[in-house]
C-alpha cells in the first residue's frame, strides 16, 4: 500500500491564474492545430523546386514529427488534465514546454532551404507563409507570454542568423540590396510580435486575475453568509434552551410559593426547596452573565498570590451541601509537599473554574462520591476532579468545551444551557492553566487543571484576543 501524500496547500492568486493561462493557451493551440498541419505542406511545395532535395526532406521530416508530438500532448492535456488541479497543470506544461522554442527553432531555420535556386515568387511566398504563420502561432500562445517568447526568439533569431549568414557570404560578390532589407524587417518584425503578444497576454491576466478575486470574493461572502445563519441559528437554539431551562426552577418557585401560602406550617418542609430552586436560578444566570462577560471581553483580570489551602477550603465548604443532598461524598485532599503553598492567578476567575468542575462532577454522579484533590505537576500544581458519574464517551471528549454543548440523554443536561465547561476551557485559555479529562462511560470522569503560574500581561492579552 503506496504511502498517502499530504495534501497540496492551496494555490496563491499567481499560481492559479498562470495555470488559467496555460489551460487557456492549450486549447487554443489544440483548436489551431489543424491549421499548423497545413501549413508543413504549403511551405513543402513552394520550396519544391528549391534544388535542396534532402536537406528539405529532412526538415519536412523534423517539423512533421514536432507537429505530431505536439498533436499528442496537446490531446493528452485535454483528455487528462483539462480538470485537474492547478500545481499540476503547471507541472504538465513545464514537462512539455521544450516542444514550442523547438518548433520555433525549427521554422525559424526554414529560410536556409530556399536562398539559393528558388525563384523570387516562391521565396516571397515563403518569406509570407513564415510570417502569417509566426503572426497566428503569437495569436494562439500570447495568453501565456513565457510560452510566447520561447517560441518567438528562437524563430525570429535563427531566421535573422540565416539570413545574416547569407549576407556575409555575399559581401565578396556584392550583397543584394533586399537582403538589408531584410534584416530590418525581421528586426521591426521582432519587435512586432513580441508587443502583440505582451499586449494580448494584459488582456488574458486581468481577465483572470479579476475572476479569481471575484471568485476569492463570493467565497468569503458565502462563508461569512453562512457562519452568520449558523450564529444566527446557535442563538436561536440556545434561547429557546434558556427559556425552558430557567422556566423550570421559576415554576418550581411559584409552585411552592403558593404552597406555602396556602399550607404555612408546611415551612420547615418548603423552605429548603424555595432555597435550592433560588439556587438553580442564580447557577443559571451567573452562566448567561460569565458568557456575556466572556464574549464583551469586559473581564478585569487581578493575578496575586493565592492560598490553595484556603481554595480547596472553599470548595469544601460550598459544594459540601449539594454533594450531602444527593446523598453523596465530597472529599477534599492536597498532598503533603502543597501543604501552604500558593499559587499565582486571578482568584475569583480560579475559583470560578475549580467550582464549575465540582458543580459539574456533582450534577453528573448520582451515586459513590467526588474527590477534589491536589498534587505536585511537572510547571505547578494540579487540582483532580474526580467523580463516579456517568461518565463521557469518547465522541462527546472533546465537544463538552464547546458552547451551548449539552451531553443527550445524560441526567442533569436539563437543568443548564451547556456553558459550565464552555466558560472553564474560556477562562482556562486567558489565565494559561492547561485543563485536560480523562473519563469512562459508566466509571466516571476526572478533570485535571493545570495550576501554571499567570502572566499578568499575556492573561491580558489573551482576553484581548477572544473578544
Amino acid at each position: 500500500m503506496s504511502p498517502q501524500l499530504p495534501p497540496r496547500p492551496a494555490p496563491t492568486e499567481s499560481e492559479w491564474v498562470e495555470a488559467e493561462l496555460v489551460r487557456t493557451l492549450m486549447r487554443a493551440a489544440h483548436q489551431s492545430q489543424f491549421a499548423a498541419w497545413l501549413v508543413i505542406p504549403i511551405y513543402l511545395a513552394l520550396l519544391a523546386t528549391s534544388g535542396s532535395g534532402l536537406t528539405l526532406l529532412a526538415w519536412g521530416v523534423v517539423a512533421v514529427g514536432l507537429s505530431a508530438l505536439r498533436s499528442a500532448v496537446l490531446l493528452r492535456f485535454e483528455r487528462r488534465m483539462s480538470a485537474a488541479d492547478t500545481m499540476a497543470v503547471l507541472d504538465f506544461h513545464r514537462r512539455h514546454q521544450w516542444l514550442w522554442p523547438a518548433t520555433g527553432l525549427t521554422w525559424g531555420l526554414a529560410p536556409l532551404l530556399f536562398f539559393d535556386g528558388t525563384p523570387q515568387a516562391y521565396q516571397f511566398g515563403a518569406w509570407l507563409t513564415l510570417s502569417v504563420m509566426a503572426m497566428m502561432a503569437v495569436t494562439v500562445l500570447s495568453s501565456h507570454l513565457p510560452t510566447a517568447r520561447l517560441f518567438v526568439h528562437p524563430l525570429i533569431g535563427a531566421a535573422l542568423a540565416a539570413v545574416l549568414w547569407r549576407l556575409g557570404l555575399d559581401l565578396t560578390a556584392g550583397a543584394p540590396l533586399v537582403d538589408y532589407w531584410m534584416v530590418l524587417f525581421l528586426l521591426l518584425f521582432w519587435l512586432v510580435l513580441l508587443q502583440a503578444a505582451r499586449r494580448q497576454h494584459l488582456t488574458h491576466r486581468r481577465n483572470f486575475e479579476l475572476q479569481f478575486r471575484n471568485t476569492q470574493l463570493i467565497n468569503s461572502l458565502t462563508r461569512e453568509t453562512q457562519a452568520a445563519l449558523n450564529a444566527v441559528e446557535i442563538k436561536n437554539r440556545f434561547l429557546a434552551s434558556a427559556a425552558h431551562d430557567i422556566r423550570q426552577p421559576v415554576h418550581a418557585l411559584q409552585l411552592y410559593a403558593d404552597w406555602l401560602a396556602n399550607e404555612p406550617e408546611m415551612v420547615r418542609d418548603i423552605a429548603p426547596k424555595i432555597v435550592q430552586s433560588t439556587r438553580a436560578v442564580n447557577t443559571l444566570f451567573d452562566s448567561l452573565f460569565d458568557l456575556v462577560s466572556l464574549d464583551s471581553g469586559h473581564i478585569r483580570l487581578q493575578v496575586e498570590n493565592l492560598s490553595l489551602d484556603a481554595l480547596l477550603a472553599e470548595l469544601e465548604l460550598q459544594y459540601q451541601p449539594l454533594a450531602q443532598a444527593k446523598g453523596l461524598t465530597l472529599r477534599v485532599r492536597h498532598s503533603g509537599p502543597l501543604a501552604g503553598a500558593s499559587v499565582r492567578s486571578d482568584p475569583l476567575l480560579l475559583r470560578r473554574i475549580a467550582g464549575n468542575l465540582v458543580s459539574n462532577a456533582v450534577k453528573y454522579t448520582e451515586r459513590g462520591g467526588v474527590l477534589v484533590a491536589l498534587r505536585p505537576g511537572d510547571t505547578g500544581p494540579v487540582l483532580e476532579v474526580w467523580d463516579t458519574g456517568v461518565g463521557i464517551a469518547p465522541v462527546h471528549q472533546k465537544e463538552i468545551f464547546r458552547e451551548f454543548y449539552k451531553v443527550h440523554l445524560h441526567q442533569g443536561t436539563e437543568d443548564g444551557f451547556g456553558l459550565g465547561l464552555y466558560i472553564v476551557s474560556r477562562l482556562c485559555h486567558i489565565l494559561g492553566h492547561p485543563v485536560s479529562l480523562a473519563s469512562r462511560p459508566g466509571r466516571g470522569s476526572v478533570f485535571r487543571l493545570a495550576i501554571t503560574p499567570t502572566d499578568p500581561a499575556q492573561a491580558a492579552a489573551r482576553a484581548a484576543s477572544i473578544q
